[in-house]
């Protein structure tokens, strides 16, 4: 960093200007590798010297330069820096009210710069200008190199949602996103939510704070968590191709390794057979020399028996004297003979050894190539345990579609079925309330002009019958309490039948009809009674009101049973509302497990294509280290036929050297 202070130092100098002396001090303090000035008031002439330098710079990797009052002329000219740099990975340019010309320069930085991967522009405004940030959401879509990004806290409304969910359906390398504190609302998150099934790579959204509903906010947590089950998978998938391509390449370097060591061997055998052919030749040409001096040494005695034999009347000790001269070169030859027949015997032994030598070679040979076979075979297992796999997946996957279209299907007919019978129960009820409330108006006007017509006859016996009239007013306010409270435990019981499962409906709407059959029946007894007794037109008119009352309450009670089955339709279709949400999540994994089915599909037929090249070009080596053998075999019996052609005329000569002496015919005569 000290190369790095002088130049931003000698930089400001030429540009007329004194370098800040609080710059100065923190680029002293800093490790190498990391800029930070967090905190520190840049001017625009040190935003320009620091841009000039990150042109240049190749060891900063973290530039951090949050909280730093930075104008945006000199936001631009950092940024105009960072475009050509191609070193810089982290990037924190936090809270320093980034606008209009600051995301601009953004989007610029964006489209040109390669390197840097995590880029933090929390507390800035750059979402209060929407022409600005739609530059700035497009640059974004365009980058390849972000992984993450950080936009706390900066006004973006709904329309830069739209305008970011825009850019992540083109975004192919963007992990995580921080949206946190923004303005973004419900039509900000639907719009995210859409553009997710387009991404693939994005897993981490934060979207706290921004008055997003519930429901948009579980749908994005479902998306991410699929697309961290999709980058595990994935990365599951490349170490997997990366241990079946180390073992290939093991194979690989194993067989090339036996290839070269077997062509090694060969090269040897070569090497030995030209230095037994070299040895043979030189044995023969030794031979051959020794048979000419034979010959010469034959010539000579020939010209020394035609000596003798013109010198033989003159001296018989010279006869003896060539007679003994015979004998020894006899026992020469014969001791050549033995010599000769030793050597070609050790010969045959060489030719044997080398023979049993080839033979373990080829031997060796083959249980290598049975070795490269096992290992073929074994592969071939491998695919075939890994195709096994995949059919097991395959099974399971569809036996879960079709588990869940059953679902599905059982759900909407529970649902149909649910519907029709509330729609029943609702139009039932309706029925019934309005004939009873029919009923009891003609009840009551025909008990009504029945107690006048009697009032009218039977006022004369009122007085005598006042005291059967407060009994029976007892009876009547006893069967009145008893009925209360029959209505009440029918009230307790059909709200709990009603609780319990909504297919009792039916049966509930059932009891409450008698408990109102009921209920009639005791009006009508009590009318009956009072008029029986012949109670005061006011009396009757009270207990009027009071049944009027009843039915009003009984009315009230309907109407909160209706809107108590309305409330159960209600949660029962969010119910399955929600099961409809879960099912279709399902249905998005099972696609999601589709696609890794496809793609280990894939992979497999990539690897069982490698096998098979493996294995043809396995089969061509072991044709071509046949054919070499078949060869070296041809040439080896070339050989010994050559050998035993040769130790065979060479012992033929003797023979007939042997055999055609005229020295021989004469030592039996001397003898």
């Amino acid at each position: 960093m000290e190369e790095f202070r002088r130049a931003y130092s000698r930089l400001c100098k030429e540009s007329g200007t004194e370098p800040q002396e609080t710059v100065l001090q923190q680029l002293h303090q800093l490790p190498q590798g990391r800029l930070d000035l967090a905190t520190q008031s840049l001017t625009v002439d040190t935003c320009r010297a620091l841009g000039r330098l990150l042109q240049k710079e190749s060891l900063l990797t973290e530039l951090i330069l949050s909280d730093c009052m930075l104008s945006e002329e000199g936001a631009t000219l950092l940024l105009q820096g960072l475009c050509v740099n191609t070193v810089v990975r982290f990037l924190d340019l936090k809270g320093n009210n980034l606008r209009a010309a600051g995301a601009e320069a953004l989007a610029k930085l964006l489209r040109q710069n390669k390197s840097i991967q995590s880029l933090t522009l929390e507390w800035n405004n750059l979402g209060t200008w929407d022409e600005a940030f739609a530059t700035f959401c497009g640059a974004l879509a365009a980058n390849g190199a972000l992984r993450q990004l950080d936009l706390r806290n900066n006004q973006i409304n709904h329309k830069g949602a739209e305008e970011l969910a825009l850019a992540l359906k083109s975004n192919a390398s963007l992990q995580q996103l921080d949206l946190r504190w923004n303005h973004i609302g419900l039509l900000g998150g639907r719009a995210l939510v859409n553009c997710l099934p387009s991404n693939r790579t994005l897993w981490k959204l934060e979207l706290a704070g921004n008055n997003i509903p519930g429901d948009i906010l579980r749908a994005v947590e479902q998306a991410m968590d699929h697309n961290q089950d999709r980058q595990t998978v994935f990365r599951e998938s490349q170490a997997r191709a990366q241990v079946l391509s180390k073992e290939v390449r093991h194979l690989r370097e194993e067989k090339s390794k036996q290839f070269l060591d077997l062509m090694e061997t060969i090269d040897r055998q070569r090497e030995e057979m030209a230095r037994s052919s070299k040895a043979s030749a030189a044995r023969v040409g030794q031979l051959q020399e020794a048979l000419n001096e034979r010959h010469s040494i034959i010539n000579s005695l020939k010209a020394k028996l035609q000596m003798t034999e013109a010198a033989l009347a003159l001296s018989e000790q010279k006869a003896q004297d060539l007679g003994e001269l015979l004998a020894t070169t006899e026992q020469e030859q014969r001791s050549l003979v033995q010599r000769q027949a030793k050597e070609h015997r050790l010969e045959q032994q060489e030719a044997a050894e080398r023979e049993s030598k080839l033979l373990r070679d080829l031997s060796a040979a083959n249980e290598k190539n049975l070795l490269l076979r096992n290992q073929v075979d074994e592969l071939e297992r491998k695919v075939k345990s890994q195709q096994e796999q995949l059919f097991l997946t395959k099974t399971e996957l569809t036996n879960t579609t079709a588990e869940l279209k059953m679902r599905a299907i059982q759900a909407e007919e529970r649902l149909e079925l649910e519907k029709n019978r509330s729609r029943q129960s609702l139009e039932d009820a309706e029925h019934l309330r309005f004939k009873e409330v029919e009923h009891m108006t003609r009840h009551l006007e025909d008990s009504e002009r029945a107690m006048q017509e009697r009032v009218q006859r039977l006022e004369a016996a009122r007085l005598s019958l006042e005291e059967e009239l407060s009994r029976v007013k007892a009876a009547a306010l006893s069967e009145r309490s008893q009925a209360e409270e029959e209505l009440i435990k029918a009230k307790n019981q059909v709200r709990l039948e009603e609780q319990q499962h909504q297919a009792h409906l039916e049966e509930k709407l059932r009891l409450l009809a008698q408990a109102r059959d009921e209920a009639q029946s005791t009006c009508l007894q009590q009318k009956q009674t009072v008029a029986d007794a012949q109670v005061r037109a006011s009396q009757l008119g009270l207990q009027v009101e009071s049944l009027r009352r009843r039915l009003e309450e009984l009315q009230q009670e309907l109407s909160n049973k209706d809107q108590e089955k309305v409330a159960e339709v209600t949660r029962v279709r969010l119910e399955l509302q929600e099961q409809n949400g879960r099912l279709q999540a399902e249905l998005t994994a099972q696609e999601a497990l589709k696609e890794k089915v496809a793609a280990l599909e894939r992979q497999l037929k990539v690897i069982a294509s490698d096998h098979r090249e493996a294995l043809l070009d396995r089969e061509s080596e072991n044709a071509s280290l046949r054919e070499k053998l078949r060869l070296k075999e041809a040439e080896i019996a070339r050989i010994r036929d050559e050998e035993a052609q040769r130790a065979s005329f060479l012992q033929n000569a003797v023979l007939a050297y042997v055999q055609g002496s005229p020295l021989r015919t004469l030592s039996p005569q001397k003898e």
